[in-house]
């Protein structure tokens, strides 16, 4: 939520933890310092109830409404004290300030009713163009758009800064939400404005709001913009003042639905985060193939066609054809991590945000339609390209994206090789086409509003102003890890968490997964909650045999020197997987541990004979060969790892206590200097082995020499 000055947040402290009284009294204290005489009037009507509640209460008289009275003095106490924080936010911020004053200086009427009208008016007024001339109709269309995008971006700001909301006020616009009779554009636009001012600071009855409208709505955008707006406006701080929101979603969650959509959105906003590192895949991995492999080239004056290469074809006939494959590859790896939920248009449309389009608020998160007045001029000059058609229509971007496509695509339409815009004019060529049924699944709306949110808080000038949920500075997700919310504890969600925690693994977001899997209740706590958390014993105790948690466990003996217990669960590994190499030279690592040698050699050798080519194997039984003392064969193995074309540094520095312990101090120090290099430590060399060093006469003053001779 919003950022609070010291003051402040001492009255919210108290308010998190349900004490009316301190949070009134750190109001007064707050008051006395910054005085506003309404809000001092409001307070001390608060003070006098709390007082009176106070004195029947220590007389020790049981009032069967204490409980009920006293809740409902909190949630008013919360209310002035949210509007003290939000005058102060928006009063600090010159941008905030800055719209506030536009919408209220406007001269414009705004009771829920008048706006109601406006919005039914815009609907009934589309409709009635139809019946007018044709040439009248354009320009006729032209002024009643743009007088309506001016109402909707002033009511966009006017709902971004208002205060905590009435009931009254809550229910009226829930209407407008719900009502058939307003523009669905328009509804969604006003969930966005609601969703920002929910985040900058708590509200209940917007919360409830959204909640509502995300049960109640029929228009699926609507429904999935009021989704994602609840969610991100989750706050378990105030749940001791507002326990009604766990109401709600107990309520919610009885619908198999909504839990799994739930989910759903969890994920993708794991994935939404993705966005820049994706971006980053594209740019380095992705597009230099695609660039290379294609029939156009970009340059200073546009994008222009490369000539056919007749010499090339004749000496390379196959050269064009595994050209045209790599091209088709790069673009169908593209096209698959877009299938997996990749942001993959984010890092090539951020540069098209600085438009006069994107100075107004609203214009980031309104959804996509022809007739917005800020485009209209451009769309007029490309109503012949198909292809634009079809990327309005059925291209998979985000509302965001598409605008900046048709202001930028109209500046370079020119530019372009005829045979290309031929092909865009006649439909042949198609950008990021989308099934039609697909772009109206819950899931494929929800992803498409996450990518515009998403742009906002990463791209909008003034985004510091606002609340900002993919903020990352404060742990992994931010504050769109709401699996893990207290509301959610001890209802049926609870079984859709290992979904998340599986995806949240393999995005390797670990804090994030061990901060859900605390919420697992004690019956969900099986084998793999276990794994999960990295607590082998406890996993091992329900299914001794698990074959993950003996390796796991094998893997944390070794760590803490417990050489016995890992060998052990090697062994009962090995009677699972005999012949599993990893698992023949773990036990290998044991036994050299605990020296001994003989037996580690013995088990390794039959391994390097079964595996001749194997260096996993080679390298452990140099090792062990070393450790026993037959340091011929181990120098001689030694030389052969070390001659590979990528060497591994660690068979240098093996190289180099092997062919210590032999007294060959130069040519120890030349194989510690390879391993300086190879591992990339520069100007860094410790010597771990100091048991072995010691045990055959090198001492502390020796390996300083050494260390001295390398590193000079």
């Amino acid at each position: 939520m919003g950022t609070l000055d010291i003051s402040l947040e001492r009255i919210f402290t108290q308010l998190i933890e349900g004490n009316a009284g301190l949070a009134i009294a750190e109001t007064e204290t707050y008051l006395a310092a910054w005085p506003n005489p309404q809000t001092k009037e409001k307070l001390d009507t608060l003070k006098s109830e709390y007082l009176l509640m106070t004195d029947y209460w220590k007389q020790g008289l049981k009032d069967p409404q204490l409980e009920e009275q006293y809740q409902r003095l909190l949630q008013r106490v919360y209310v002035l004290c949210a509007n003290i924080a939000i005058h102060k936010h928006i009063a600090t911020s010159s941008y905030l300030l800055g719209l506030k004053t536009q919408a209220r200086m406007s001269g414009r009427n705004w009771s829920l009713e008048s706006i109601r009208q406006e919005m039914e008016d815009f609907v009934s007024e589309v409709a009635m163009l139809q019946l007018e001339a044709e040439n009248q109709q354009k320009e006729k269309s032209r002024v009643l758009y743009r007088q309506h995008q001016e109402q909707m971006n002033g009511l966009f700001n006017y709902i971004l800064t208002s205060h905590v909301w009435t009931d009254g006020v809550g229910r009226d616009m829930e209407d407008i939400l719900l009502s058939p009779t307003v523009d669905s554009n328009d509804q969604q636009l006003v969930v966005s404005a609601i969703t920002l001012s929910l985040m900058n600071r708590f509200d209940m009855v917007k919360f409830r709001l959204l909640v509502n409208v995300y049960q109640l709505s029929q228009d699926e955008k609507v429904k999935q913009r009021a989704l994602v707006g609840w969610v991100l406006g989750i706050d378990d701080d105030f749940l001791s003042v507002y326990p009604e929101q766990r109401k709600l979603v107990e309520q919610l969650l009885k619908s198999k639905s909504a839990c799994r959509e739930l989910t759903e959105l969890q994920m993708q906003l794991v994935y939404t985060l993705n966005a820049e590192k994706d971006h980053r895949t594209i740019q380095q991995e992705i597009m230099p193939d695609l660039l290379k492999n294609n029939s156009f080239r970009i340059t200073r004056n546009g994008i222009e066609e490369v000539e056919e290469n007749t010499l090339e074809d004749i000496l390379h006939p196959d050269a064009a054809e595994q050209r045209m494959e790599k091209l088709e590859n790069s673009f169908q790896r593209m096209m698959d991590m877009q299938k997996q939920g990749a942001d993959i248009y984010f890092g090539g449309f951020s540069q098209m945000k600085r438009y006069p389009f994107f100075y107004d608020i609203s214009n980031w998160l309104v959804p996509f339609f022809l007739q917005h007045p800020d485009i209209a001029q451009f769309v007029e000059k490309l109503e012949s390209s198909k292809m634009i058609e079809n990327v309005m229509q059925r291209g998979s971007f985000c509302n965001s994206d598409k605008y900046s496509f048709v202001i930028a695509f109209q500046q370079v339409v020119n530019q372009l090789p005829a045979k290309m815009r031929e092909m865009m004019n006649s439909g042949e060529l198609q950008l990021g086409e989308m099934e039609e049924e697909v772009q109206q699944t819950p899931a494929y709306l929800r992803r498409i509003y996450l990518m515009d949110l998403y742009r906002f808080f990463r791209l909008f000038p003034n985004r510091t102003a606002l609340c900002n949920p993919f903020d990352l500075s404060k742990n992994e997700l931010g504050m769109c890890m709401f699996f893990s919310s207290a509301l959610f504890r001890d209802t049926p969600i609870e079984v859709h968490k290992r979904e998340v925690v599986a995806v949240l693994m393999k995005q390797k977001l670990k804090s994030s997964a061990m901060l859900l899997l605390d919420t697992f209740p004690r019956e969900m706590q099986d084998v793999q909650y276990f794994l999960w958390r990295g607590q082998f014993a406890q996993a091992l105790e329900l299914e001794p045999d698990n074959e993950r948690a003996l390796a796991g466990h094998a893997r944390e003996m070794f760590r803490s020197n417990r050489m016995e217990e890992a060998l052990l669960d090697y062994d009962r590994l090995l009677l699972i997987h005999p012949d599993k190499t990893g698992y023949l030279l773990n036990k290998a690592a044991c036994l050299l541990q605990m020296k001994e040698y003989e037996e580690a050699q013995r088990l390794l050798f039959q391994q390097n004979y079964e595996h001749p080519d194997d260096d996993r194997v080679s390298r452990v039984l140099a090792w062990a060969l070393t450790c026993g003392g037959k340091l011929e064969q181990a120098d001689r193995m030694y030389a052969e790892l070390t001659s590979r074309e990528q060497p591994q540094a660690d068979d240098f520095l093996n190289q180099g206590y092997c062919l210590w312990l032999e007294g060959r101090i130069s040519e120890a120090a030349q194989s510690f200097r390879n391993y300086v290099k190879w591992s990339g430590s520069n100007t860094d060399l410790e010597f771990d082995e100091i048991s072995l060093l010691n045990e055959h006469g090198i001492t502390h003053t020796d390996m300083m020499m050494m260390r001295a001779l390398v590193l000079q």
